[in-house]
């Protein structure tokens, strides 16, 4: 670590203590050099996901940082009046989060992102599961939604009555 006072990069930790629950360090340092002390705090960086969005009518594709809340929003939508806690959907956005992330690319298609809640959906509740399916995937009429009913009942689900 350079020294802020002389320059130096020729110091000695101190002391080394933990803040915010283990997410940083904070050290106090002595330089080798001028003998002057100074603090350095490490946090980890964190990757920040870039998400591509669908490409508009003259052919651009957006770009937008990953938003956790409007992930969220978008569960809210879809899960509005079902049996499902926000300890669910929030267990749902923590697990795309995540497997976003460990994927180690910066940029994600928006697509990727759709497939995922979807399949999340799918496998908690049915009815969510059409409801983000009717919007995600853009549903111009009523065949659109027998089919993905005619779909969920070939894969042996229930469509379950409220």
């Amino acid at each position: 670590m350079k020294c802020p006072y002389c320059g130096s990069d020729d110091d000695a930790v101190l002391d080394s203590r933990p803040l915010r629950d283990g997410e940083a360090i904070k050290r106090r340092r002595e330089c080798k050099h001028c003998d002057r002390r100074f603090t350095t705090f490490e946090t980890i960086e964190e990757m920040q996901l870039t998400v591509v969005k669908k490409p508009d009518r003259d052919g651009h594709q957006r770009r937008e940082q990953f938003d956790r809340n409007k992930l969220l929003r978008s569960l809210r939508v879809a899960c509005q009046k079902r049996p499902i806690s926000e300890e669910t959907l929030q267990t749902i956005a923590d697990d795309i989060e995540r497997g976003l992330t460990n994927r180690l690319d910066k940029e994600v298609p928006s697509a990727d992102i759709g497939e995922m809640v979807m399949e999340h959906l799918r496998r908690i509740d049915q009815v969510a599961y059409v409801r983000f399916a009717s919007v995600y995937r853009q549903f111009e009429d009523a065949t659109q939604f027998r089919d993905i009913v005619n779909l969920l009942k070939k894969q042996g689900g229930r469509l379950r009555k409220e």
